[in-house]
C-alpha cells in the first residue's frame, strides 16, 4: 500500500470514528432527537470517505454505486407503498427528504451497507486463502464467488437486525400495529442484499478498500452500543 493510500485510509477511519463517537455521545447523553436529525449528514460523510478512499474509481464502481442506490431505494418504495417487501413500515421526518414517503438518503446507505459487507468478506477471504495457501501459489484478491455473495447478504442482514431497534427508537421509520419488526423484513433483506452483492462480485472495479471494514465495524460497534444503552 502506498504512502498516499495509508495516508488517505488513516484520515478517513479517524474521521469516521471521531463522528460516530460523536454521535453516539450526543444520542445517549444530549439530545437525542438533535443527533438523530444529522444522520443523513453522517451517511453523506460515510459516503464521502468511501469515495476518498477507494482506489481507482472506474466507471464500474461509479456504475455499482447507482445501481445499489437505484436497487435499495426501489425496493424501499415498494415496501413502503405497497407492503410487497420487508413488511408495513413507514419513513418518518429524521431521515430528511424523499419520494413517495421514501428518504433519498436510503438509497445511499444501502450503497454503504452493501459495499462494506462486500469488501469485509471479500477481504477476510483473500487474507484466509493466501494464508493457507501454498507458498509457490501466488496471491489472489478475489477468492469465493458465491461466498462473496452468501456471506454478504447474512453480514448485511445481521447489520440491519443489530440497526432495527435503534432506528425505532430514534424516530428513522416505524412498523405498523405492535411495531414488532417481522420476519419477512430481514428474508428480503438478505434476497435484496444478495442480489446488489452478485452485481458486486461480478463488475470489475477493486475491492481491497481497507477503509470499508473499519466503517463496518465502526457502525456496527455504534449501533451495538446504542442498542445496548439506548
Amino acid at each position: 500500500m502506498s504512502f498516499i493510500h495509508q495516508h488517505k485510509q488513516t484520515i478517513a477511519i479517524s474521521t469516521a470514528i471521531l463522528f460516530h463517537t460523536v454521535g453516539l455521545a450526543g444520542i445517549l447523553f444530549y439530545d437525542k432527537d438533535f443527533f438523530a436529525a444529522l444522520t443523513p449528514l453522517n451517511m453523506l460523510l460515510s459516503y464521502a470517505l468511501i469515495i476518498f478512499t477507494q482506489r481507482d474509481r472506474n466507471f464500474y464502481f461509479w456504475l455499482f454505486a447507482l445501481i445499489c442506490f437505484a436497487v435499495g431505494f426501489f425496493a424501499e418504495f415498494l415496501g413502503v407503498n405497497y407492503q410487497l417487501l420487508f413488511g408495513q413500515y413507514q419513513y418518518l421526518s429524521a431521515l430528511g427528504a424523499g419520494w413517495k414517503g421514501v428518504p433519498f438518503i436510503i438509497g445511499v446507505n444501502w450503497f454503504i451497507i452493501i459495499y462494506c459487507c462486500g469488501v469485509s468478506v471479500q477481504f477476510m477471504l483473500n487474507k484466509i486463502w493466501n494464508r493457507l495457501k501454498d507458498a509457490g501459489m501466488p496471491q489472489r484478491e478475489n477468492v469465493g464467488f458465491w461466498a462473496i455473495v452468501l456471506d454478504g447478504a447474512l453480514l448485511a442482514t445481521f447489520f440491519d437486525w443489530v440497526m432495527e431497534p435503534v432506528a425505532v427508537k430514534l424516530g428513522f421509520w416505524q412498523w405498523a400495529g405492535d411495531g414488532s419488526i417481522p420476519f419477512k423484513n430481514y428474508w428480503s433483506w438478505f434476497l435484496v442484499s444478495a442480489l446488489l452483492l452478485l452485481i458486486f462480485r461480478l463488475l470489475p472495479f477493486k475491492k481491497n478498500n481497507q477503509f470499508a471494514l473499519h466503517l463496518l465495524l465502526i457502525q456496527l460497534l455504534f449501533f451495538l452500543l446504542l442498542r445496548t444503552f439506548l
